[in-house]
Protein backbone atom coordinates (compact mmCIF):
# COMPACT_ATOMS: atom_id res chain seq x y z
CA UNK A 1 0.00 0.00 0.00
CA UNK A 2 1.40 3.52 -0.61
CA UNK A 3 2.43 5.20 2.02
CA UNK A 4 0.65 8.92 2.63
CA UNK A 5 2.79 11.64 3.18
CA UNK A 6 2.65 13.12 6.86
CA UNK A 7 0.77 15.76 7.63
CA UNK A 8 2.06 18.21 9.13
CA UNK A 9 1.03 21.23 11.57
CA UNK A 10 1.49 24.64 11.51
CA UNK A 11 -0.39 25.96 15.00
CA UNK A 12 -0.46 29.13 15.27
CA UNK A 13 -3.06 29.76 18.47
CA UNK A 14 -6.64 29.44 19.48
CA UNK A 15 -8.94 32.29 19.90
CA UNK A 16 -11.26 34.61 18.21
CA UNK A 17 -14.12 33.48 16.13
CA UNK A 18 -14.92 32.18 12.08
CA UNK A 19 -17.36 35.08 11.13
CA UNK A 20 -20.25 33.60 10.27
CA UNK A 21 -20.12 34.61 5.77
CA UNK A 22 -20.29 32.26 2.77
CA UNK A 23 -18.43 29.71 4.69
CA UNK A 24 -21.01 29.17 8.04
CA UNK A 25 -20.02 29.89 11.82
CA UNK A 26 -17.53 28.43 13.69
CA UNK A 27 -17.61 28.18 16.90
CA UNK A 28 -16.31 31.26 19.13
CA UNK A 29 -12.94 29.51 20.62
CA UNK A 30 -12.08 27.85 17.39
CA UNK A 31 -8.97 29.24 15.12
CA UNK A 32 -9.94 28.84 11.08
CA UNK A 33 -8.36 25.93 9.84
CA UNK A 34 -6.82 25.95 6.67
CA UNK A 35 -4.83 24.03 4.87
CA UNK A 36 -1.98 23.54 1.83
CA UNK A 37 -1.26 20.71 -0.91
CA UNK A 38 1.75 20.49 -1.96
CA UNK A 39 3.26 18.61 -5.37
CA UNK A 40 7.01 18.47 -3.94
CA UNK A 41 8.95 18.76 -0.99
CA UNK A 42 8.97 22.37 0.43
CA UNK A 43 12.55 21.85 0.78
CA UNK A 44 12.52 22.56 -3.00
CA UNK A 45 13.57 25.84 -2.51
CA UNK A 46 11.08 26.24 -5.84
CA UNK A 47 7.45 26.23 -6.31
CA UNK A 48 6.50 24.44 -2.77
CA UNK A 49 8.69 26.22 -0.79
CA UNK A 50 7.15 29.69 -2.06
CA UNK A 51 4.02 28.98 -1.47
CA UNK A 52 4.79 28.10 1.88
CA UNK A 53 6.75 31.01 2.26
CA UNK A 54 2.96 32.49 2.00
CA UNK A 55 1.41 29.91 4.35
CA UNK A 56 3.87 31.03 6.71
CA UNK A 57 3.28 34.72 6.25
CA UNK A 58 -0.45 34.20 6.80
CA UNK A 59 -0.16 32.47 9.80
CA UNK A 60 2.04 34.44 11.02
CA UNK A 61 -0.58 37.75 10.47
CA UNK A 62 -3.85 36.32 11.24
CA UNK A 63 -2.00 34.79 14.96
CA UNK A 64 -4.66 32.98 17.00
CA UNK A 65 -7.54 33.07 14.33
CA UNK A 66 -5.73 30.82 11.85
CA UNK A 67 -4.62 27.65 11.82
CA UNK A 68 -2.90 26.04 9.05
CA UNK A 69 -1.30 22.60 8.40
CA UNK A 70 0.21 21.10 4.82
CA UNK A 71 1.00 18.00 2.94
CA UNK A 72 4.34 17.80 1.18
CA UNK A 73 5.27 15.99 -1.89
CA UNK A 74 1.43 14.92 -2.89
CA UNK A 75 1.47 12.93 -6.43
CA UNK A 76 -0.84 15.06 -9.11
CA UNK A 77 -3.55 12.79 -10.68
CA UNK A 78 -6.81 10.86 -9.45
CA UNK A 79 -4.61 9.25 -6.48
CA UNK A 80 -4.41 13.34 -4.68
CA UNK A 81 -8.25 12.58 -3.71
CA UNK A 82 -7.67 11.23 -1.09
CA UNK A 83 -5.57 13.83 0.51
CA UNK A 84 -8.29 16.44 -0.17
CA UNK A 85 -10.89 14.23 1.74
CA UNK A 86 -8.79 13.69 4.53
CA UNK A 87 -8.07 17.06 5.20
CA UNK A 88 -11.69 18.32 4.60
CA UNK A 89 -12.80 15.10 7.26
CA UNK A 90 -10.07 16.78 9.68
CA UNK A 91 -12.46 19.92 9.87
CA UNK A 92 -10.02 22.31 7.29
CA UNK A 93 -12.36 25.47 6.00
CA UNK A 94 -10.26 26.51 3.56
CA UNK A 95 -8.05 23.67 1.25
CA UNK A 96 -5.19 25.38 -1.07
CA UNK A 97 -4.17 23.07 -3.87
CA UNK A 98 -0.92 24.36 -5.22
CA UNK A 99 -0.47 22.34 -8.52
CA UNK A 100 -2.15 22.31 -11.37
CA UNK A 101 -2.29 18.17 -11.68
CA UNK A 102 -4.99 18.55 -8.85
CA UNK A 103 -7.78 19.87 -10.72
CA UNK A 104 -9.91 17.47 -11.42
CA UNK A 105 -9.31 15.85 -7.57
CA UNK A 106 -10.23 19.08 -6.20
CA UNK A 107 -13.30 19.29 -8.41
CA UNK A 108 -14.83 15.79 -7.50
CA UNK A 109 -14.02 16.10 -3.91
CA UNK A 110 -15.53 19.87 -3.80
CA UNK A 111 -18.88 18.60 -4.44
CA UNK A 112 -18.65 16.28 -1.47
CA UNK A 113 -18.21 19.35 0.98
CA UNK A 114 -19.83 22.20 0.07
CA UNK A 115 -18.88 24.08 3.24
CA UNK A 116 -15.44 23.94 2.22
CA UNK A 117 -13.46 26.68 0.42
CA UNK A 118 -10.99 25.05 -2.50
CA UNK A 119 -8.72 27.61 -3.94
CA UNK A 120 -6.94 26.13 -7.09
CA UNK A 121 -3.59 27.12 -7.87
CA UNK A 122 -3.35 27.56 -11.89
CA UNK A 123 -5.65 24.79 -13.87
CA UNK A 124 -8.97 26.37 -15.75
CA UNK A 125 -11.98 24.56 -13.74
CA UNK A 126 -14.05 26.39 -10.98
CA UNK A 127 -17.22 25.51 -9.01
CA UNK A 128 -19.49 26.92 -6.73
CA UNK A 129 -17.05 26.73 -3.72
CA UNK A 130 -13.72 26.22 -6.05
CA UNK A 131 -11.82 29.28 -7.45
CA UNK A 132 -8.78 29.44 -8.82
CA UNK A 133 -5.80 31.85 -8.57
CA UNK A 134 -2.70 31.54 -10.37
CA UNK A 135 0.84 34.22 -10.78
CA UNK A 136 1.54 35.66 -14.43
CA UNK A 137 5.02 33.81 -14.18
CA UNK A 138 5.15 35.07 -17.59
CA UNK A 139 5.97 38.60 -16.54
CA UNK A 140 9.17 37.32 -14.80
CA UNK A 141 10.13 35.12 -17.53
CA UNK A 142 9.70 37.98 -19.70
CA UNK A 143 12.05 40.12 -17.84
CA UNK A 144 14.62 37.50 -17.52
CA UNK A 145 14.80 36.90 -21.19
CA UNK A 146 15.37 40.89 -21.59
CA UNK A 147 18.48 40.02 -18.91
CA UNK A 148 19.63 36.99 -20.79
CA UNK A 149 19.62 38.58 -24.24
CA UNK A 150 21.65 41.38 -23.11
CA UNK A 151 24.16 39.34 -21.43
CA UNK A 152 24.53 36.17 -23.57
CA UNK A 153 27.69 35.73 -26.20
CA UNK A 154 26.83 32.67 -28.29
CA UNK A 155 22.98 34.20 -28.85
CA UNK A 156 21.74 30.63 -27.73
CA UNK A 157 19.79 30.84 -24.50
CA UNK A 158 17.97 27.38 -22.95
CA UNK A 159 14.88 26.42 -20.80
CA UNK A 160 14.24 23.34 -18.83
CA UNK A 161 10.04 22.83 -19.77
CA UNK A 162 8.15 20.57 -17.50
CA UNK A 163 4.94 20.14 -19.09
CA UNK A 164 3.31 21.17 -22.52
CA UNK A 165 0.62 22.94 -20.57
CA UNK A 166 -0.48 26.90 -21.12
CA UNK A 167 1.27 27.74 -18.02
CA UNK A 168 4.65 26.41 -18.98
CA UNK A 169 4.60 27.18 -22.81
CA UNK A 170 3.52 31.08 -22.14
CA UNK A 171 6.66 31.26 -19.81
CA UNK A 172 8.86 29.67 -22.95
CA UNK A 173 8.10 32.13 -25.47
CA UNK A 174 7.88 35.25 -22.92
CA UNK A 175 11.48 34.11 -21.94
CA UNK A 176 12.19 34.12 -25.62
CA UNK A 177 10.67 37.41 -26.16
CA UNK A 178 12.17 39.24 -23.85
CA UNK A 179 15.56 37.97 -24.83
CA UNK A 180 14.77 39.02 -28.38
CA UNK A 181 13.56 42.58 -27.76
CA UNK A 182 16.59 43.61 -26.90
CA UNK A 183 18.81 40.98 -28.97
CA UNK A 184 17.03 39.82 -32.54
CA UNK A 185 19.61 37.06 -33.10
CA UNK A 186 19.08 35.26 -29.80
CA UNK A 187 17.25 31.97 -30.18
CA UNK A 188 15.82 29.54 -27.64
CA UNK A 189 16.59 25.83 -27.50
CA UNK A 190 13.68 23.70 -25.24
CA UNK A 191 14.37 20.74 -23.06
CA UNK A 192 11.50 18.38 -21.82
CA UNK A 193 12.15 16.76 -18.43
CA UNK A 194 7.55 15.69 -17.93
CA UNK A 195 8.21 16.09 -14.25
CA UNK A 196 7.76 19.10 -11.89
CA UNK A 197 10.61 18.25 -9.27
CA UNK A 198 13.24 15.73 -10.16
CA UNK A 199 16.98 17.37 -9.36
CA UNK A 200 18.65 14.71 -11.80
CA UNK A 201 16.59 15.25 -14.48
CA UNK A 202 16.34 18.46 -14.31
CA UNK A 203 20.72 18.86 -13.97
CA UNK A 204 20.81 16.54 -17.66
CA UNK A 205 18.27 18.92 -19.03
CA UNK A 206 20.72 21.80 -18.03
CA UNK A 207 23.96 20.52 -19.18
CA UNK A 208 22.56 19.03 -22.63
CA UNK A 209 21.28 22.92 -22.83
CA UNK A 210 24.87 24.18 -21.86
CA UNK A 211 26.28 21.26 -24.50
CA UNK A 212 23.96 22.87 -27.34
CA UNK A 213 25.91 26.23 -26.73
CA UNK A 214 23.14 27.82 -24.45
CA UNK A 215 24.70 30.15 -22.55
CA UNK A 216 21.79 31.63 -20.02
CA UNK A 217 18.90 28.99 -18.41
CA UNK A 218 15.91 29.53 -17.35
CA UNK A 219 13.50 26.76 -15.94
CA UNK A 220 9.87 25.92 -14.91
CA UNK A 221 11.20 22.65 -12.74
CA UNK A 222 11.55 23.43 -8.46
CA UNK A 223 14.86 22.62 -7.43
CA UNK A 224 17.70 24.44 -7.76
CA UNK A 225 19.60 21.27 -9.70
CA UNK A 226 19.40 24.09 -13.03
CA UNK A 227 21.35 26.57 -11.52
CA UNK A 228 23.84 24.43 -9.55
CA UNK A 229 24.87 23.04 -12.91
CA UNK A 230 25.10 26.76 -14.53
CA UNK A 231 27.57 27.55 -11.56
CA UNK A 232 29.35 24.05 -12.42
CA UNK A 233 29.76 24.80 -15.95
CA UNK A 234 30.14 29.02 -16.06
CA UNK A 235 27.11 29.68 -17.69
CA UNK A 236 24.54 32.09 -16.86
CA UNK A 237 21.23 31.37 -15.10
CA UNK A 238 18.32 32.52 -13.23
CA UNK A 239 16.11 31.01 -9.93
CA UNK A 240 12.82 30.29 -10.93
CA UNK A 241 9.69 30.66 -7.90
CA UNK A 242 12.35 31.82 -5.48
CA UNK A 243 16.20 33.15 -4.81
CA UNK A 244 18.43 30.26 -5.61
CA UNK A 245 21.46 32.93 -5.19
CA UNK A 246 22.98 29.96 -2.63
CA UNK A 247 23.40 27.49 -4.86
CA UNK A 248 24.54 29.79 -7.67
CA UNK A 249 26.18 32.56 -6.00
CA UNK A 250 28.30 33.90 -9.24
CA UNK A 251 26.10 32.61 -12.39
CA UNK A 252 22.39 33.18 -10.98
CA UNK A 253 21.96 36.52 -13.20
CA UNK A 254 18.81 36.64 -10.81
CA UNK A 255 15.58 35.14 -9.95
CA UNK A 256 12.01 35.36 -10.69
CA UNK A 257 10.31 35.17 -7.09
CA UNK A 258 6.84 34.77 -6.92
CA UNK A 259 4.90 36.10 -3.82
CA UNK A 260 1.87 34.58 -2.60
CA UNK A 261 1.30 36.41 -0.01
CA UNK A 262 -1.13 38.58 -1.60
CA UNK A 263 -4.04 36.40 -2.73
CA UNK A 264 -3.52 34.07 0.70
CA UNK A 265 -4.58 37.22 2.70
CA UNK A 266 -7.41 38.06 0.49
CA UNK A 267 -8.70 34.26 0.68
CA UNK A 268 -8.28 33.90 5.01
CA UNK A 269 -9.53 37.48 5.41
CA UNK A 270 -12.32 36.56 2.71
CA UNK A 271 -13.34 33.48 4.97
CA UNK A 272 -12.93 34.90 8.08
CA UNK A 273 -15.18 38.36 7.73
CA UNK A 274 -17.67 36.62 5.19
CA UNK A 275 -16.53 38.50 2.18
CA UNK A 276 -14.59 36.03 -0.15
CA UNK A 277 -16.00 35.59 -4.03
CA UNK A 278 -16.85 32.20 -4.39
CA UNK A 279 -15.86 30.54 -7.65
CA UNK A 280 -13.65 33.26 -8.65
CA UNK A 281 -10.66 33.11 -10.66
CA UNK A 282 -7.70 35.66 -9.83
CA UNK A 283 -4.34 36.30 -11.63
CA UNK A 284 -1.83 38.33 -9.93
CA UNK A 285 1.70 39.39 -11.39
CA UNK A 286 3.98 42.18 -11.11
CA UNK A 287 1.18 45.18 -10.17
CA UNK A 288 0.02 43.10 -7.14
CA UNK A 289 3.44 42.55 -6.33
CA UNK A 290 3.00 38.72 -6.94
CA UNK A 291 6.38 38.04 -8.95
CA UNK A 292 9.68 40.33 -9.30
CA UNK A 293 12.75 39.70 -10.75
CA UNK A 294 14.83 40.36 -7.86
CA UNK A 295 18.88 39.89 -6.31
CA UNK A 296 20.29 41.01 -10.35
CA UNK A 297 24.13 39.58 -10.88
CA UNK A 298 26.61 42.96 -10.08
CA UNK A 299 27.52 42.29 -13.39
CA UNK A 300 24.30 42.98 -15.15
CA UNK A 301 24.77 46.64 -17.00
CA UNK A 302 23.46 49.51 -15.56
CA UNK A 303 21.90 50.28 -19.10
CA UNK A 304 19.90 46.93 -18.74
CA UNK A 305 18.62 48.06 -14.97
CA UNK A 306 17.21 50.73 -17.28
CA UNK A 307 15.38 48.73 -19.69
CA UNK A 308 14.10 46.24 -16.93
CA UNK A 309 12.54 49.61 -15.13
CA UNK A 310 10.59 50.74 -18.26
CA UNK A 311 9.54 47.37 -19.37
CA UNK A 312 7.94 47.02 -16.36
CA UNK A 313 6.53 50.38 -15.93
CA UNK A 314 4.66 49.39 -19.10
CA UNK A 315 3.79 45.98 -18.14
CA UNK A 316 1.98 47.74 -14.59
CA UNK A 317 0.59 49.82 -16.28
CA UNK A 318 -0.99 48.36 -19.15
CA UNK A 319 0.65 50.48 -21.74
CA UNK A 320 3.03 47.76 -22.84
CA UNK A 321 2.43 44.31 -21.92
CA UNK A 322 4.79 41.44 -22.62
CA UNK A 323 2.56 39.56 -25.46
CA UNK A 324 2.40 43.19 -27.44
CA UNK A 325 2.45 43.27 -31.03
CA UNK A 326 3.51 42.58 -33.67
CA UNK A 327 4.97 39.28 -33.02
CA UNK A 328 5.45 35.72 -35.23
CA UNK A 329 5.05 32.27 -34.46
CA UNK A 330 8.15 29.86 -35.35
CA UNK A 331 6.78 29.83 -39.00
CA UNK A 332 7.01 33.36 -39.99
CA UNK A 333 2.91 33.71 -39.32
CA UNK A 334 1.80 36.94 -37.95
CA UNK A 335 0.04 35.57 -34.62
CA UNK A 336 -0.02 38.77 -32.59
CA UNK A 337 -0.35 41.68 -35.09
CA UNK A 338 0.78 45.36 -34.39
CA UNK A 339 -1.44 47.39 -32.16
CA UNK A 340 -2.62 44.34 -30.36
CA UNK A 341 -1.52 42.08 -27.64
CA UNK A 342 -2.80 38.73 -26.18
CA UNK A 343 -5.54 38.83 -24.28
CA UNK A 344 -6.00 36.45 -20.66
CA UNK A 345 -8.26 34.16 -22.50
CA UNK A 346 -5.63 33.72 -25.36
CA UNK A 347 -2.67 33.58 -22.81
CA UNK A 348 -5.00 30.49 -21.36
CA UNK A 349 -4.68 28.75 -24.24
CA UNK A 350 -1.51 29.31 -25.57
CA UNK A 351 0.02 26.59 -27.17
CA UNK A 352 2.04 27.64 -29.57
CA UNK A 353 5.96 28.10 -30.45
CA UNK A 354 6.75 31.97 -31.15
CA UNK A 355 9.46 32.92 -33.70
CA UNK A 356 12.73 32.26 -32.19
CA UNK A 357 12.27 29.24 -30.46
CA UNK A 358 13.64 25.78 -31.69
CA UNK A 359 12.40 22.48 -32.11
CA UNK A 360 9.17 20.83 -32.21
CA UNK A 361 6.48 21.27 -29.30
CA UNK A 362 4.65 18.57 -27.97
CA UNK A 363 1.12 18.31 -29.07
CA UNK A 364 1.24 21.73 -30.57
CA UNK A 365 2.44 23.78 -33.54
Amino acid sequence: MQRRTALKLAASGVASTFAPGLLGRASAAEPLKAAWVYVAPIGDVGWSYSHDLGRRAVAKAFGSKLQTSFVESVPEGPQSEHVFRDLAMAGNKVIFATSFGYMDSVIKVARQFPDVEFQQATGYKTAPNVGEYDVRTYEGAYLAGIVAGSMTRTNKIGFVATFPIPEVVRNINAFNHGARSVNPKVTTNVVWISTWYDPGKERQAALTLISQGADALLQNSDSPAVVQAAEEKKVWAFGWDSDMHTFAPTQQLGAVALNWTPRYTEVIQGVLDGTLKRDASVWYGLKQKSIALTRLNPAVPAAVHTVLEQRIAGIISGEHPVFEGPIKDQSGKIVVPAGTSLEDAQLHQLHYYMEGVQGTLPGGR
